[in-house]
């Protein structure tokens, strides 16, 4: 497996996370390009108000899996530096829960670079969402309680 440049950066956070700290810690001389994804606490899911999430994580895990997916980033595209974030705990509506920030030379690389982090992200590492709802709680992508009475949910 590639190792992970030591300029690149990961964390797992409680507190707010800043998004403009973490570009200028991605940006250099030789890159032409930053490419942001900015994940943050929408007003809605499945169709019902949300009123907060909270983020729960195997911390040693998804942290050693943040890394290997920057491990292969590097491997796979033309990219400088990295930083990726994920919160923890309570969020409320607007609040970023993941940032994740990738520079290079060029913007192709960059872009490419930062959509597949996000989904692999996503789709390997260990953090867990539960939204909050007026009426109970859901683990996401668990089993999604009744939609209020007059209300579309979401397809």
């Amino acid at each position: 497996m590639p190792t992970t440049p030591e300029s690149d950066f990961y964390e797992l956070a409680q507190a707010v996370i800043d998004p403009a700290a973490l570009v200028r810690h991605v940006r250099a001389r030789q890159d032409g390009a930053i490419v942001t994804f900015d994940g943050f606490v929408r007003n809605e899911s499945h169709g019902r108000p949300t009123k907060y999430l909270e983020y729960e994580a195997y911390e040693h895990m998804a942290l050693a899996k943040m890394r290997e997916i920057g491990a292969q980033i590097h491997e796979k595209f033309a990219i400088h530096r990295v930083a990726m974030v994920h919160r923890l705990g309570r969020l409320e509506i607007g609040e970023t829960s993941v940032f994740i920030a990738i520079s290079a030379p060029h913007r192709a690389a960059a872009f490419d670079a930062c959509r597949y982090a996000i989904d692999v992200l996503k789709h390997t590492v260990p953090i867990w969402k539960k939204e909050y709802f007026q009426d109970g709680a859901i683990w996401a992508d668990g089993e999604i309680p009744p939609a209020a009475p007059g209300t579309k949910p979401a397809s």
